[in-house]
């Protein structure tokens, strides 16, 4: 995977070797030597990630990392800050600045690249989400998602995969305050427990007795409910092997033996933080699809996904030998509803008879607004005889029970006429099926509505 990486270091040698070591490895490489001159390429070139010096003269690299986590536009960029610094308090520092990770020099080459392509990976993946979710918000579907990559990420659900019992203990007192943590020692219940647990975050160690913490974390990436779950590796110091194959696999972050507990509670805030965000483009990706495909006043599908999908659903019945039946249904005299009463009953109105509807059809069947007062249904390996008869059971579900309204006196009584007709073999379209539809609601209306007519083909 190749990728924009920006270099910032005050010594020119570093940023040349740098660049040098990233350009063999196929990166597109831009560098930076102070900090403004950072920010100002991060708004210029939007780079996949930063790799960044800490001690510059001026802006250090703390604060740079600090007002490019707090800029909405950047805040995504993951920051890799390579420096001499080789403290505690100096990782700490770092990630609590927004860091996403924190290495110190010398960096060994193999692990570095690794890191490098597993961070541009989770990049890559929010940019499609923004992507959408800008899309959304261009569209009106949904409102625009605030930077909360800066905030407190709250509590969360926390798993400890560790067979040692002292180091598993140690881990859930450090982080057992502030969340809510459960400890399991054997990586078959713990894939069970995840699978089904809805966690914030795994942390999985990868030097387990006799089993083995590598094929774990791969198989929380291959189930579908773990596959977006942060997973946090605590891995044996030295062991670069081991800890590129976990980074490769798709581990999010890793620890190294000795566990320091400031480091810990750091890395744990950063993954739910960056999981909190995910979890929020995701929802507003599904927010803007359904409001896509759905009748904000009904809760319907609305017609233009009816269009599409009656056309596929046709095609696989033509190609399978098998029936669609289509049903329009209209309110009688809706327009008096409205001029009477108001838009706003007519908006009860059109709501119960929406739900009506999803009360009388199987699950297999389309519900859709069609426009204004009518509505349609689409009934997939369905025969003309079965549809009348659901056709009829609405009918009468409709006619039987007046509906409530807010205005006097109450309720009102309702009738509906309905168009039935079904698809006649291969060489049947949606728009002939449409149009004989039509043509049976015509004759329902003109024969006195309150009645199901069959398309006589």
């Amino acid at each position: 995977m190749t990728a924009r990486v920006l270099v910032v270091d005050d010594i020119p040698a570093n940023v040349k070797l740098l660049e040098a070591k990233l350009g063999a490895e196929y990166f597109e490489v831009v560098t930076a030597g102070s900090g403004p001159e950072a920010l100002s390429v991060i708004e210029a070139e939007k780079p996949d990630i930063v790799l960044l010096d800490v001690m510059m003269p001026g802006m250090d690299g703390f604060e740079v990392c600090r007002r490019i986590k707090s800029n909405p536009a950047s805040a995504h960029v993951p920051v890799v800050m390579v420096t001499a610094l080789d403290q505690v308090s100096d990782r700490v520092q770092g990630l609590e600045a927004g860091a996403d990770d924190f290495l110190t020099k010398p960096v060994n080459d193999v692990a570095l690249f690794a890191r490098v392509r597993s961070l541009v990976r989770l990049k890559t993946m929010v940019d499609e989400l923004r992507l959408r979710q800008a899309t959304g918000e261009t569209m009106g579907l949904v409102e625009g998602s605030e930077n909360i990559l800066t905030e407190q990420p709250g509590r969360g659900r926390i798993l400890i995969v560790e067979d040692r019992d002292q180091s598993a203990q140690r881990i859930a007192e450090t982080l057992g305050r502030d969340h809510d943590v459960e400890i399991v020692p054997q990586t078959t219940e713990a894939a069970v427990r995840a699978k089904g647990g809805d966690y914030d975050l795994v942390i999985a160690s990868l030097s387990l007795d006799r089993q083995d913490g590598l094929r774990f974390c791969a198989t929380l990436r291959s189930l579908e409910p773990t596959r977006q779950t942060p997973i946090l590796a605590i891995v044996d110091e030295g062991d670069v092997k081991r800890l590129v194959r976990a980074l490769d696999i798709g581990v999010t972050d890793y620890l190294m033996r000795p566990v320091e507990r400031s480091e810990l509670v750091a890395r744990v805030q950063t993954q739910l933080r960056r999981k909190r965000y995910s979890d929020r483009l995701r929802h507003s990706l599904q927010l803007s699809l359904e409001m896509a495909i759905t009748d904000q006043l009904t809760g319907l599908f609305n017609r233009r996904y009816m269009s599409r999908h009656l056309n596929t659903l046709i095609a696989n019945a033509n190609a399978m030998g098998k029936p669609v039946s289509f049903l329009i249904l209209d309110i009688d005299f809706f327009k008096q509803v409205n001029d009477t009463y108001g838009h706003d009953v007519g908006d009860e109105v059109l709501r119960e008879f929406a739900n009506r509807i999803s009360a009388n059809v199987r699950g297999i069947d389309l519900a859709c607004r069609y426009g204004g007062e009518e509505f349609v249904v689409v009934m997939p390996d369905t025969d003309l005889n079965f549809a009348y008869m659901v056709a009829e059971r609405l009918r009468q579900a409709v006619a039987d029970a007046p509906f409530r309204i807010s205005a006097d006196p109450g309720q009102l009584p309702v009738t509906i006429s309905v168009g039935v007709t079904a698809s006649e073999g291969s060489g049947d379209t949606a728009d002939a099926l449409l149009k004989r539809a039509d043509q049976a609601l015509y004759r329902a209306k003109r024969d006195g509505r309150n009645r199901v007519v069959a398309d006589a083909a």
